[in-house]
């Protein structure tokens, strides 16, 4: 099985996962570079998923699917391009001899979903769209600080060794902000460099790790002492619930520059 993060617009990426003869897209917000990927590697599209309604994420689903008639599932409570096989947390898709488990992550958006696929061919996979960056999260378009924790405690939970396929490459700007918050987090710094020595060359940052985003995520990492010293020193007035810690760094990295 092969894994690709196909580059789109300024910084998304389309994931494709494929076994050299049929393949299956996450989030294909344009149609261009997947055609080109399945044209160069003779594949036939047999799927699309889409974690959630953004247009950055869904903006190819209907020419993929006019031009190759491959299935589309996404997420039941948002509105994506129809016709398509609505999920919910608790679902489950066969794709490519894989089980991808769904999950629901409110926060981004208010439908937002996750695939898991634990059994995976080389570790298991996490599609996890905006909810999950490394070392950061989606910003609280339409969901609560509260429901971005859960959604992130969920995804957490998971075994380290998934790998973490979001849909930006937002890394350095994530891991800048890491550092703000946790200055003296070694796995953090030793990550970082690490990440910058791979866009040095052009390579993305992702897939990550999900033992690593428990070192070195902030937003993993909101109950953290050295977490929450940070936020209460730049917020002094926040709040002590978990939830409105959780938002003050979410607003505060909405500031961060």
């Amino acid at each position: 099985m092969k894994l690709t993060p196909l580059p789109a617009f300024s910084d998304n990426y389309i994931w494709l996962l494929h076994d050299g003869r049929d393949a299956v897209v996450v989030d294909p917000g344009d149609a261009g570079p997947v055609l080109e990927a399945l044209q160069q590697e003779r594949l036939r599209l047999h799927a699309i998923l889409v974690t959630h309604h953004h247009p950055d994420h869904t903006g190819g689903v209907a020419a993929l699917r006019e031009a190759t008639g491959a299935l589309v599932y996404g997420p039941a409570r948002e509105s994506i391009p129809e016709p398509f096989q609505p999920l919910a947390g608790g679902d489950r898709v066969e794709l490519l001899g894989c089980a991808f488990q769904v999950i629901d992550v409110p926060g981004h958006t208010a439908g937002h979903i996750a695939f898991h696929a634990p059994n995976a061919p080389g570790g298991p996979l996490l599609f996890c769209g905006d909810t999950l960056f490394s070392g950061g999260c989606g910003r609280l378009f339409e969901g609560t600080p509260a429901q971005m924790l859960a959604s992130l405690d969920t995804l957490a939970a998971l075994p380290g060794a998934t790998r973490v396929c979001c849909a930006h490459e937002y890394t350095l700007s994530n891991l800048r902000f890491a550092r703000a918050v946790e200055p003296d987090n070694l796995r953090l710094i030793d990550y970082l460099g690490q990440c910058e020595r791979l866009r040095a060359r052009g390579l993305p940052t992702l897939p990550a790790t999900l033992s690593t985003e428990r070192e070195i995520n902030p937003f993993l990492r909101s109950r953290e002492p050295g977490v929450l010293r940070a936020v209460r020193a730049h917020a002094p007035g926040a709040a002590t619930e978990e939830a409105a810690v959780f938002g003050a760094l979410r607003e505060w990295k909405n500031q961060f520059q």
